[in-house]
């Protein structure tokens, strides 16, 4: 209200003029709120009933402080307040800030009006009009300034406490809350739930950026631990998801119905830990079974391999990978030659020296074991 106040200090009404312009409070409240409603759509249902009584005595009591202001009798301060909090509850009441700036040039208009045509006849001499109608421009601008305030401070804390309520969501999601509780969170936060959530691990740098392109639903955090970034990307487009993410460095998890986004987000958490070269986790499902539980695995290699151990290692290594590659193509042996780049005869000469070392190489359970032991090169 500083400007106001400086034009204040300017013109000093007197108590006549004071009199009669306060005893027009009421009239000019009622026509300056008609005139919102007439010319300002938003207003049309919103000023009527109670709310319209509430809007007229919150005119009144503008302009009263502006005459208090006007007569000296003021030195700003509550006007712009409830100017302040008339903005944040415009954001509550679902408005835009041009809808109320609309109505405070509706107003200013109205009221300038109706002050002069107070003011002149109780004796307001014609030098201080001007000095009068800067006053009441500059104290609607200055109420028009605090109200903006208001509303853009409204809409930050809303947007930041939405956001939270988003990132809370998306940590229940992430620690396998029960479905109970991921309903409320998602109610919360203001979130319709999908059909199945995808669950995208890349550096925490690249979550917001990814973000921005995929569909606005999709939850992100990226302040997880290892500087990791995590999106949640609601009934994902498997292919086009990963085409959207070339350019990233991402594991793509499965998709799971989305109170269960935990289990794709464990799935893309273990083919990190397991391989920096995965991207999308459905191309490597055998290597993700097997290495699920690694010791499990390491016993099963030891025991099912137990026969290679008391040979050279290069030898071992090399029947190895005939026993593998036997395994994979059933035991055709062109396709196994084919595959080790050597001769046939050589894989049977191989195959000869397995047999001796297994010689229940034929049972099915010898199979399964010796096909998961030997399945993964890496392994």
């Amino acid at each position: 209200m500083n400007h106001a106040i400086r034009r204040a200090s300017e013109l000093a009404l007197d108590e006549t003029t004071v009199t009669a312009l306060r005893a027009e409070l009421k009239a000019t409240a009622d026509e300056i709120v008609q005139a919102i409603i007439d010319e300002v759509p938003p207003y049309a249902n919103a000023l009527s009933g109670r709310m319209g009584g509430t809007i007229r005595r919150a005119v009144r009591t503008a302009l009263g402080h502006y005459l208090d202001l006007a007569s000296g009798a003021a030195t700003g301060g509550d006007g712009g307040d409830a100017a302040y909090e008339l903005g944040r509850g415009e954001v509550r009441d679902g408005r835009s800030m041009d809808a109320l700036l609309s109505a405070y040039r509706v107003g200013a208009r109205v009221a300038w009006r109706c002050l002069a045509a107070g003011a002149v006849p109780a004796g307001l001499p014609a030098a201080e009009v001007a000095k009068f109608a800067e006053l009441t421009f500059a104290y609607i601008d200055e109420l028009s300034a605090a109200s903006a305030a208001g509303h853009a401070d409204e809409l930050a804390a809303r947007g930041r406490a939405h956001e939270l309520h988003l990132e809370h969501l998306a940590r229940d999601l992430l620690a396998g809350a029960s479905p109970d509780v991921l309903l409320a969170s998602a109610q919360r936060a203001g979130w319709q739930p999908p059909v199945s959530l995808t669950a995208v691990l890349l550096p925490a740098a690249q979550a917001r950026p990814a973000y921005r392109t995929l569909d606005p639903s999709t939850l992100v955090l990226d302040d997880l631990p290892d500087a990791t970034g995590v999106l949640l990307v609601p009934d994902a487009d498997r292919s086009h998801l990963l085409r959207q993410l070339t350019d990233r460095t991402a594991v793509v998890g499965p998709a799971r119905p989305w109170t269960r986004a935990s289990s794709s987000y464990a799935r893309a958490v273990r083919a990190r830990s397991s391989s920096s070269d995965i991207r999308d986790t459905e191309d490597h499902l055998p290597a993700l079974v097997l290495s699920a539980d690694v010791e499990a695995f390491a016993d099963l290699r030891a025991r099912a391999l137990a026969p290679l151990r008391a040979l050279p290692s290069a030898t071992a290594r090399r029947l190895e990978d005939t026993l593998r590659e036997w395994l994979l193509h059933q035991g055709r042996r062109e396709e196994v030659a084919a595959a080790l780049f050597v001769h046939p005869q050589t894989v049977r000469y191989r195959m000869s020296q397995l047999r001796e070392l297994f010689p229940d190489l034929a049972s099915p359970q010898r199979v399964l074991e010796l096909t998961l032991a030997v399945g993964l090169r890496t392994a």
